[in-house]
This record gives structure tokens, C-alpha cells and sequence, in this order.
């Protein structure tokens, strides 16, 4: 048995269901090596504004961006869909079968999580947002929401370079 066939074996141990995710070293591993897929969720209100949430990580760092999550070992995209309303608005949501725009993004100075393809979907919501993470101060915490008008400064790069052009007008 090759050292390769070993370490697979080795991780099929550690990870006997991938559907259940696969811890963040290894997630961290592997999208050393393949790009990662995300779903990321355009809810607008009725005047038009968009919804986003304060996401502040070791690599990424502090900004707003749109919710969005990383697509699990064979999970649907209503499944990813349905997770990422539930973890980051504490909201239901309703959205096409099929996303509406597909982006590609890389960074230039970071392989771990350096690659994502990112599925867009518009979504509206079906149930109140959870107030109690609506941002309410100018320096909002991790997992925070609100509404924007208009592209905030803090946009997280990475998301706007790919759907920065969602708020122009």
C-alpha cells in the first residue's frame, strides 16, 4: 500500500460521514488544494436595500458581506441554502432551483481558502429576521446583519470584487 493510500485511509477514519463536515483542519487542507463552492444569498427589501452580515475570521478578517457558506459533501443547494438562513439570519428563506449568477474569485496571497466558485442566489425571506443579531451600533460584532442602501466601505474584498457591482446603479 502506497503512503498516499495510507493517508486517505487515515482520513476516512478520522471522517467517516463528509456530509457532516470535515473539521476545519481538514477543510483547511483541502481547499489548499481544490477550489471550495459556496452558496451566497441576495435578499433585497422592498425599497431595495440588501441584506448583509458582519463576518470577522482569521483570514478574511472584519467586513460585510452576503450570506454564504460553503456547499457540503452532497448537500443540495437548498440544503446550503436553507443552513445559511437558519446560522446567519435565523430566517427561513425561499429561492430558485438554480443559482442566478455564478462567480469565480482567488486571492493572490493566501492558499487556504484561496479559491472559491460562489453560487448566487436571489432569495426573499419567508420569516422575520433574528433581532436579535441586527446590527445596531458602527462597530458591529461577528454574525451581526443590516440592511444597506448603498455598498458599504467595509465590503469584504474578496466579495467585492465579485458582487461589489450589485450596488451600482
Amino acid at each position: 500500500m502506497s503512503d498516499l493510500n495510507r493517508v486517505i485511509g487515515l482520513l476516512e477514519e478520522v471522517v467517516p460521514d463528509a456530509r457532516q463536515g470535515l473539521g476545519e483542519e481538514l477543510f483547511h487542507a483541502v481547499s489548499r488544494l481544490t477550489p471550495m463552492v459556496n452558496v451566497e444569498l441576495l435578499i433585497r427589501d422592498e425599497e431595495g436595500k440588501t441584506l448583509l452580515t458582519w463576518r470577522d475570521d482569521e483570514l478574511y478578517g472584519p467586513g460585510w458581506h452576503f450570506p454564504g457558506g460553503v456547499l457540503r459533501f452532497k448537500e443540495t443547494f437548498a440544503e446550503r441554502i436553507s443552513a445559511v438562513a437558519r446560522l446567519e439570519l435565523g430566517s427561513t428563506v425561499s429561492h430558485p432551483e438554480h443559482p442566478d449568477e455564478v462567480r469565480a474569485a482567488t486571492s493572490d496571497v493566501r492558499d487556504i481558502r484561496g479559491h472559491f466558485v460562489s453560487l448566487l442566489f436571489n432569495c426573499q425571506l419567508t420569516s422575520a429576521l433574528d433581532d436579535n443579531r441586527r446590527a445596531t451600533k458602527t462597530d458591529p460584532t461577528n454574525g451581526q446583519w443590516a440592511w444597506h442602501a448603498q455598498k458599504p466601505a467595509n465590503l469584504l474584498p474578496v466579495q467585492n470584487r465579485q458582487f461589489g457591482y450589485l450596488f451600482e446603479e
